[in-house]
C-alpha cells in the first residue's frame, strides 16, 4: 500500500470515537479518474478455478454448519453493488438463524455459533462470495460491499465508488483485517460508532485506492490477501 493512502483509522481511537439504479442524473459524483483493475474475465476465470479448488471445503463446512447449528447453512443478504444495484451476497453462516440485530458484527457479538467462530477467523465463510465474482455481482478487488442501510446514493463519495464493482478484498480491508476487535472495544453503541466514524475513514479510503488502482495493484492485494490468510491460519492466530 502507498504511503500518501492515509485511512486515519487506529486502535486507540475506539475508544473515542435501498437499494436502487443510480440514475445518470445522480450520478454525477466528482470528477475523478478511477484506475483499472483485473480486467473481468480474469477475475471470472480465477473464480471459477478457486471455487472448484475450494469445493470440497465448502461442502465439509456446510455440513458441520449444518450438524452444528441447522439449516440454512449458506448466509445470503442483500448489498448494493454496481450503480447502485442490489445484489445478493453469499457467505458460509456464522451466526444463529435470525434476521434481527445490528447489520454491523464485532468480535464478541452473542449471535456467532462455536463454529462460526473458527469460519469468520478463518476466512472460510468468504469462500462463497467467488460465486458472487463468477457470475459478475463482484469483482476478486474492489472496495467491499455494504448493506443498503449504510449508503447515501447521494454522496458524492458513493457515488464515486459504485462506479466500480465491489470486491472480497482491497487495501482498505487488508488495513482493517481486524475491524471486528475495534468494534469490539467501543465505548458505547458500534453501530453508531462505525456509522460516524469508522464508514468515513473507509469511504475515503476506498476513493484513495481507486484513484491509484491498477491491475498490477489489485494482483498484489489479492497475492497479500491469500498469503495473510495463510499465515494466519497456520499460525492459529
Amino acid at each position: 500500500m502507498k504511503s500518501n493512502m492515509s485511512f486515519a483509522l487506529s486502535n486507540e481511537s475506539a475508544n473515542g470515537m435501498r437499494g436502487e439504479v443510480i440514475s445518470e442524473e445522480r450520478a454525477s459524483a466528482p470528477a475523478q479518474a478511477i484506475g483499472n483493475g483485473i480486467p473481468r474475465w480474469a477475475d471470472a476465470t480465477i473464480a471459477a478455478i478457486a471455487l472448484i479448488a475450494a469445493g470440497p471445503v465448502i461442502a465439509a463446512a456446510a455440513l458441520a454448519i449444518a450438524v452444528s447449528s441447522g439449516t440454512p447453512v449458506l448466509f445470503r443478504q442483500k448489498r448494493i453493488g454496481q450503480r447502485g444495484r442490489i445484489f445478493e451476497l453469499f457467505k458460509l453462516r456464522t451466526m444463529k438463524p435470525s434476521t434481527e440485530g445490528p447489520q454491523i458484527t464485532s468480535r464478541n457479538d452473542g449471535r456467532i455459533t462455536s463454529l462460526g467462530r473458527f469460519l469468520r477467523r478463518t476466512k472460510l465463510d468468504e469462500l462463497p462470495s467467488l460465486w458472487n465474482v463468477l457470475r459478475g455481482d463482484m469483482a476478486l478487488v474492489g472496495p467491499r460491499p455494504e448493506v443498503p442501510r449504510y449508503v447515501r446514493l447521494e454522496d458524492p463519495q458513493w457515488q464515486l465508488i459504485l462506479k466500480v464493482r465491489p470486491g472480497i478484498t482491497d487495501p482498505v480491508t487488508l488495513h482493517l483485517r481486524n475491524e471486528e476487535d475495534l468494534l469490539a472495544r467501543v465505548n458505547g453503541d458500534p453501530e453508531t460508532y462505525y456509522v460516524n466514524e469508522l464508514q468515513p475513514s473507509k469511504l475515503s479510503g476506498y476513493i484513495a485506492y481507486l484513484q491509484q488502482r491498477t491491475c498490477r495493484g489489485d494482483l498484489s492485494t489479492l497475492w497479500r490477501t491469500v498469503v495473510e490468510v495463510a499465515t494466519k491460519n497456520a499460525l492459529g492466530a
